[in-house]
């Protein structure tokens, strides 16, 4: 790794004992391994996010130009009246 920095991270001792486990298992050769792939994951998940975000409202600006707003307590009033009329499907309380 040609171009490193090193940074001190403080953790919870449960999590430093999950981070011995699997280096000493042979998951991974060490520490900053474990943390670099966690961060990569972490990365992951932070991009596909802002992806979702991104097509929500996408998908929001696409239903407000598709016509007149609906109420969201009627739609919802519609999808519980019709999912309670479905055979099988019993009321609660």
């Amino acid at each position: 790794m040609a171009n490193v920095e090193k940074v001190s991270v403080a953790l919870t001792p449960e999590m430093a004992s999950a981070v011995r486990e699997v280096v000493k298992a042979g998951e991974y050769a060490s520490a900053s391994e474990v943390v670099r792939d966690a961060l990569r994951e972490w990365s992951f998940r932070r991009r596909e996010r802002e992806r979702a975000l991104d097509e929500l409202g996408r998908l929001w600006d696409q239903g407000v130009a598709s016509g007149d707003p609906v109420d969201g307590e009627d739609a919802f009033a519609a999808l519980r009246a019709n999912l309670l009329n479905r055979p099988g499907t019993r009321t609660a309380g």
